[in-house]
C-alpha cells in the first residue's frame, strides 16, 4: 500500500483556511479516491474486515501457554521473540498502547516469554527489561489474571491468586449480586477460570526458568494484595476476608467434602461447552478462548478430543505469521467494520443499487441473530430476538452497539428483498430499545449491569466487571432514532437525552467508552443530537462544539491518546490522526455551519493527508477495549471514518443532512 500523500501542488492548494466552497473538485476527488479504495477492499462474500492490532501480551501469553501444555514449537518461539523485541521500548519495558509508558503486566509477560524461549538473562535487552520490571514493582504488582498464568507454571502459589469459586454459577437471580450481574466478557473469562481454580493444574517448568529476580522488595509482597486488615470495615476488606473463607472451602472441596462443588463444576463445564456452539470459540475473544482451552485440559480432556482440537483451532485462527515474526488479534471485527464501511460508502454517494452495496447488505442481514442468548437474564422483555455481534459467529452475545451500527447501514440499502430488510429493521429496533437502562442510557451487551459492589471483589482488577451505559452508544442510538423520525416527545428519547446531558463534562466534552476518548464521545453525542433535529444553538450543545474547537491542533487535525483514561488532564492532546480528525469534523458538521474555520481546516487536513491510493496512514491507537487495561487499533478506522467525515461535510455544503439516504 502506498503511503505517499497528495502531491505538493494539491496540498498547497488546500493550505490555509480559505473557504472550501471554491475547492469542491478536491473534496470530490478525495471522496472518489476513498470510495474506490474501500470498494476494492471488500471480500468476495460481501464484507469488510480490518485487522485489530493490540499490544504484545497475547503473544507472550501463548508462549507461556505452550510451555504449560508441553507443546513447545521453536519456530513459533523464534517468531514470537522477534515480535516481542520489535515491541520493546527504549527503556526496556513494553507498553499497552503506542507511545505509552511501560506497563508492568506487559513487561513481565514479555520478559518471561523471552526467558522461556531461551533468550539469555544476560542479553542487554533482557537486563533493561529486568530493570524496568523491577522499577514498576515486579511480580507483586501484576494483576490477578497475569498471576494466575504464573501459578499454572509454578512461579507463584495459588494462595497468591484470588479464589474464583465455581459455586458462583449456582447463585440465582434472587440474590442481590449474582453471576449475571457481571459483564458479558467477565462471565466468559471467569467460568473457565473457576474450573482452573478448582483443579489448580500446575505444571512446573522443567528448564529452571523463574522470576525470582523480579521481587524488588521480597516475595512477601505477594501476600499484601490479599491480606485483609483488622478494623477495616470497607467492602474491599470484607471481600478479602471472604477470599480467606473461599480458600478454606477450596481446600475442603479438593478433598471431596464440599457439598455443592461437583454440581458447580458440572454446571461450569456445561455452560462453557454450550457456548462453544454457534461461536468462534468461547465468546469469540482471546482471553476467554485461551482460558477455555486450559479448562478443558484441567477437566481431563485428551489432546485429540474434538472440543480441544476445536478450541485450539479457533485460537490459532487469530494468529498472523510472516517469515520472521507473528502477531495475534484478540478477535475479528467483520460485522462492525462492514456496517461502518457500508454507511460511509452510501453517505458518500455510492448508489444503493450498486452490486457491492447490495451484496454487503445481504451479508449483514444473514448475520442477524434470532436466538435468545445470555442477554435474556438481564433483559427478560417479551421481545422477538434479534441483534448482531462484532465477530463472524458469537450467537450467545449480540450487542447493542453493533446492532445500532448495523441498522444505520441497512436503512439505506433495501437489497433485492425490501420486505426482508424492512422486517429486519423493525424487529431489531424493537429488540434494541428494550435494553435502555434505568437512567436512560444504553450499554454494550446487557441492561443495568452496574452494581459497583462487584468492582470490590479481589479478582476485579481487570477493570471490566461491569457493563455500564455510556454516552457514545446512547448517542448512536439517538442518531438512528432521529433518522427514523422518532419524536422528541417519545419517553425513551426524552430519558436518553436527560442521560446524555447529565454525562457532559464541565468543559463541554463527553467521555468516550469505546473509542479514544473525549473526541470520540463528543463527536458521537453532537451527531446524535443533530439527527434528532434538536436546537443545536442551546448553550450546553454549543459548549461541546467549543471544546472540540479548543483542542484542534495547529496543523488543523485532532488527536488524543489513551493516557486520557488515566488522567483527563490530557484530554484532546496527541498527534493528529485520520480517525480522530474525522470524528471532530463530524462533530462540527453537526452544528450546521460549513463556514466554521475550524471545520474547514480539519477538512483540509484530511484531504492533505490522504495517500495516493485513497487510504490514510495512522499509527496511533484510537479504539478502546477496557480503559486503562486494553486498547485496540482498528485498522479499518483510518480509512472509513475520513470518508464519512468528508461526505458529511459535502452534504452540509449542499444543504443536505447526514442520514438522508434512507431507502
Amino acid at each position: 500500500m502506498s503511503v505517499t500523500t497528495v502531491p505538493a501542488a494539491r496540498a498547497a492548494t488546500t493550505a490555509g483556511s480559505t473557504a472550501l466552497h471554491r475547492t469542491n473538485p478536491l473534496l470530490d476527488e478525495a471522496i472518489t479516491r476513498s470510495q474506490s479504495y474501500l470498494l476494492s477492499e471488500q471480500k468476495p462474500e460481501g464484507y469488510w474486515v480490518g485487522e485489530l492490532i493490540v499490544d504484545s501480551t497475547l503473544v507472550s501469553d501463548m508462549v507461556v501457554f505452550y510451555h504449560w501444555w508441553g507443546k513447545v514449537d521453536r519456530e513459533y518461539e523464534r517468531k514470537a521473540v522477534n515480535h516481542l523485541f520489535e515491541r520493546q521500548l527504549s527503556d526496556g519495558g513494553w507498553n499497552i498502547y503506542p507511545h505509552g509508558p511501560a506497563e508492568v503486566n506487559a513487561t513481565i509477560k514479555a520478559y518471561l516469554a523471552l526467558k522461556l524461549a531461551g533468550v539469555p538473562a544476560t542479553d542487554p535487552r533482557m537486563l533493561k527489561a529486568r530493570a524496568m520490571a523491577n522499577a514498576l514493582g515486579g511480580v507483586p504488582r501484576m494483576n490477578t489474571f497475569s498471576k494466575l498464568y504464573l501459578a499454572l507454571i509454578g512461579l507463584v502459589g495459588w494462595n497468591h491468586v484470588p479464589t474464583i469459586p465455581c459455586e458462583v454459577l449456582l447463585i440465582g437471580k434472587w440474590f442481590h449480586v449474582n453471576f449475571w450481574d457481571m459483564s458479558n466478557w467477565s462471565r466468559a473469562m471467569l467460568v473457565p477460570l473457576a474450573i482452573i481454580n478448582h483443579f489448580r493444574p500446575t505444571r512446573p517448568l522443567k528448564n529452571g526458568v523463574n522470576l525470582d529476580e523480579l521481587y524488588p522488595n521480597g516475595k512477601w509482597e505477594l501476600e499484601e494484595p490479599l491480606r485483609p486488615r483488622y478494623f477495616d470495615y470497607s467492602l474491599r476488606n470484607a471481600f478479602l476476608w471472604l477470599d480467606k473463607l473461599h480458600k478454606l472451602a477450596e481446600w475442603v472441596a479438593r478433598r471431596g467434602f464440599h457439598p455443592f462443588r461437583q454440581q458447580a463444576l458440572k454446571r461450569a463445564e456445561a455452560w462453557m461447552l454450550e457456548r462453544f456452539e454457534g461461536s468462534d470459540g468461547l465468546a469469540a475473544i482471546f482471553p476467554a478462548m485461551l482460558n477455555a482451552l486450559i479448562a478443558l485440559k484441567a477437566l481431563g480432556y485428551p489432546d485429540d478430543h474434538p472440543e480441544v482440537i476445536r478450541a485450539h483451532r479457533e485460537l490459532t485462527k487469530l494468529e498472523h505469521h510472516t517469515k520472521d515474526s507473528m502477531r495475534i488479534e484478540p478477535c475479528f471485527s467483520p460485522v462492525w467494520d462492514s456496517a461502518i464501511v457500508h454507511i460511509c460508502l452510501r453517505e458518500s454517494g455510492v448508489p444503493a443499487e450498486h452490486p457491492k452495496m447490495k451484496l454487503s447488505a445481504t451479508w449483514i442481514m444473514d448475520k442477524e441473530i434470532r436466538f435468545k442468548g445470555d442477554w435474556v437474564y438481564k433483559n427478560p422483555a417479551d421481545v422477538e430476538p434479534s441483534g448482531w455481534v462484532f465477530e463472524y459467529a458469537n450467537k450467545w452475545n449480540p450487542d447493542v452497539d453493533d446492532t445500532a451500527m448495523v441498522l444505520l447501514a441497512l436503512r439505506c440499502t433495501p437489497t433485492d428483498d425490501r420486505a426482508r430488510r424492512d422486517e429486519c429493521l423493525a424487529r431489531a429496533i424493537k429488540w434494541m430499545m428494550t435494553f435502555q437502562c434505568r437512567d436512560g442510557g444504553w450499554a454494550a451487551f446487557d441492561k443495568d449491569c452496574t452494581k459497583s459492589i462487584l468492582e470490590k471483589v479481589p479478582f476485579a482488577d481487570h477493570n471490566a466487571m461491569l457493563d455500564p451505559e455510556c454516552a457514545d452508544i446512547t448517542a448512536r442510538i439517538l442518531e438512528l432514532l432521529g433518522y427514523e423520525g422518532c419524536s422528541l416527545e417519545d419517553p425513551q428519547v426524552k430519558a436518553a437525552l436527560r442521560y446524555v446531558q447529565n454525562e457532559q463534562e464541565l468543559d463541554g466534552s463527553w467521555y468516550g467508552r469505546w473509542g479514544v476518548n473525549y473526541i470520540y464521545g463528543t463527536w458521537q453525542v453532537l451527531r446524535g443530537l443533530r439527527a434528532l433535529k434538536l436546537d443545536m444553538s442551546q448553550p450546553w450543545i454549543v459548549k461541546g462544539r467549543d471544546w472540540l474547537r479548543s483542542v484542534q491542533l495547529p496543523d488543523g487535525g485532532w488527536g488524543e491518546r489513551c493516557n486520557t483514561y488515566d488522567d483527563p488532564v490530557f484530554k484532546g492532546q496527541g498527534p493528529a490522526t485520520a480517525s480522530q480528525t474525522a470524528w471532530a469534523i463530524m462533530g462540527l458538521c453537526a452544528m450546521g455551519d460549513p463556514s466554521d474555520p475550524a471545520l474547514q481546516r480539519g477538512v483540509e487536513w484530511l484531504i492533505r493527508q490522504q495517500n495516493e491510493d485513497g487510504s490514510w496512514t495512522e499509527d496511533e491507537i484510537t479504539g478502546t477495549g477496557f480503559p486503562k487495561v486494553f486498547y485496540l487499533k482498528y485498522d479499518m478506522y483510518r480509512n472509513a471514518w475520513p470518508l464519512l467525515a468528508l461526505a458529511t461535510y459535502r452534504k452540509l455544503l449542499n444543504g443536505r443532512e447526514a442520514g438522508d439516504d434512507r431507502v
